[in-house]
């Protein structure tokens, strides 16, 4: 049993790698390191450095393996609106490419790093897996174009497969891998409080407990479990729901998190306040009731955990 993971460079996904390795899985290594780190690649994996445009490349990458973990990606919502074209091309060309070479190879297994994304501003107060789609970005629309591909896909060939749509993930399951995205919250928090600069929170007049807006947090240790069990199961014939949120069922404010970062670091900051962002939504939580059940998943550090080991992992040099 050897798997693929595409993005295998990346934060999440090198922490998948490295789940897989734990769990006594061979694994190969697909990643153009575009947003990926050299660093981040676990010694003695091999390791094919292209992106999944390149057919021959991914042709040799996917020689001997039985499954694939399909991270890959530009993973940037914001970011996607003023680069729609690249963002389809990076997130759908690329994984049309992957899926039209595991046909040709026959490897017949796949998991899919899906998003949160795909749910847009839900209203909701649980996000399930029920829960109608509306992305809001080119981002979240190519992550549900990619589920759409399986299920196309899947029809025409033998394919196994399900979809795990993230939510925010945070920490470190290993103190040389950190979250480098300058988008996501705890990074940003971490590289404040290591200049010496006071972070600030964008919307106190949420209707929520403490004002600010809640989000679910998932450590990505994890998250790259889920993976494994996911690839198991797979493996083994089992048939899988087509998604799974990945989500606490509880959810934390951007307060907390605050909080969380005083009590962890030891510097005391009271953190600046300033308006709402557009279209920052006041909740997002997820069930993950359906993963729990087929998946093993459960959400296993609390806030303090989560971000103490951001903390220990952020480059303070």
């Amino acid at each position: 049993m050897t798997w693929l993971v595409t993005g295998g460079a990346g934060y999440i996904g090198s922490h998948v790698v490295r789940a897989f390795a734990a769990d006594g899985i061979d694994v190969v290594v697909i990643d153009d390191l575009s947003s990926g780190k050299p660093e981040f690649l676990v010694e003695g994996v091999p390791f094919v450095e292209a992106n999944l445009l390149d057919s021959a490349a991914t042709r040799k990458a996917l020689e001997g393996v039985s499954g694939v973990v399909h991270l890959a990606g530009y993973k940037y919502a914001g970011v996607s609106v003023e680069k729609p074209m690249h963002t389809y091309t990076q997130n759908i060309s690329a994984m049309v490419s992957l899926l039209n070479e595991m046909a040709a190879a026959g490897v017949a297994n796949i998991v899919f790093s899906s998003s949160a994304g795909v749910y847009g501003t839900p209203k909701d107060e649980v996000v399930t897996e029920q829960t109608a789609p509306d992305p809001q970005s080119p981002y979240g629309e190519t992550k549900q174009v990619g589920e759409w591909l399986l299920a196309d896909q899947a029809k025409a060939v033998p394919l196994n497969y399900t979809a795990l749509r993230y939510f925010n993930v945070v920490g470190s399951g290993d103190p040389k891998v950190y979250d480098a995205s300058p988008y996501n919250l705890f990074p940003i928090v971490c590289n404040l409080l290591t200049q010496g600069k006071i972070p600030q929170i964008y919307g106190t007049d949420h209707p929520t407990p403490d004002g600010t807006s809640i989000k679910d947090y998932v450590h990505v240790a994890d998250l790259a479990r889920a993976h494994v069990a996911a690839a198991r199961a797979l493996d083994s014939g089992k048939t899988l729901e087509p998604v799974y949120n990945l989500g606490s069922g509880t959810g934390t404010s951007v307060r907390e998190i605050m909080d969380a970062a005083r009590r962890v670091t030891g510097i005391d900051f009271t953190p600046t306040e300033g308006p709402r962002r557009p279209g920052d939504p006041s909740r997002v939580v997820a069930s993950g009731e359906l993963a729990a059940r087929d998946l093993e998943w459960k959400n296993t550090h609390t806030v303090d955990e989560m971000f103490a080991s951001a903390w220990e992992a952020w480059p303070k040099g």
